[in-house]
Parts: C-alpha cells; sequence; structure tokens
C-alpha cells in the first residue's frame, strides 16, 4: 500500500469516529431534559461541528484527487484541517456534556 493511500485510509477512519461520536453527542441531547437556551446551544455547536467535518470531507476530496508526488504539498492543508477537527470534537464533547449532565 503506497503512502499516499494508508494516509486517505487514516483520515477516513478519523472522519468516521467524528461523525459517530457527533451522532452520540446529537443522541445525548435529545434524550436529556435540557431547556430551549441550552438546546439552541447545542444546536449551534453541532453545526459548528458539523462544518468542520464538511471541511474535513473535502480536504480528502481534494487529496483524492493528488498523485504520489504532488500529495505531499497537500498535507500541510490537510493537517490543519485535521487538527481543527479533532480540537472541535474534543472542545465540543466536553461542552455539550458539561451542559447536558444530570
Amino acid at each position: 500500500m503506497s503512502e499516499l493511500n494508508a494516509y486517505k485510509q487514516k483520515l477516513e477512519a478519523e472522519i468516521e469516529q467524528a461523525e459517530a461520536k457527533l451522532k452520540d453527542l446529537k443522541a445525548e441531547a435529545k434524550s436529556s431534559a435540557a431547556d430551549a437556551q441550552i438546546r439552541m446551544q447545542y444546536d449551534q455547536r453541532t453545526q459548528e461541528l458539523e462544518q468542520h467535518i464538511d471541511n474535513a470531507k473535502a480536504k480528502l476530496k481534494e487529496l483524492g484527487g493528488a498523485s504520489e508526488d504532488a500529495w505531499e504539498e497537500l498535507k500541510e492543508g490537510i493537517e490543519n484541517a485535521w487538527d481543527s477537527l479533532r480540537n472541535a470534537v474534543r472542545e465540543g464533547a466536553a461542552k455539550v456534556k458539561e451542559k447536558f449532565k444530570d
């Protein structure tokens, strides 16, 4: 397996994990007896997470069209998108859990 393909698979797995985490957070918030203000904050946070996931998917698509030689040039931008996604998921999960704990 080429280094590029291994990198793509790693990023695809990270997107899947982020989407699963977002799904879990949505389910947790739905089952919580939250007031309207907290629910609005939750909706804003999940929309931000969804935007980060969409950005990461766009970078992955961009990477998909890259040749073995050219992908190294894209790597820094892709890494920045992944770092942003990871941080957003971590922060989002912490904030949602803090707001919705019983």
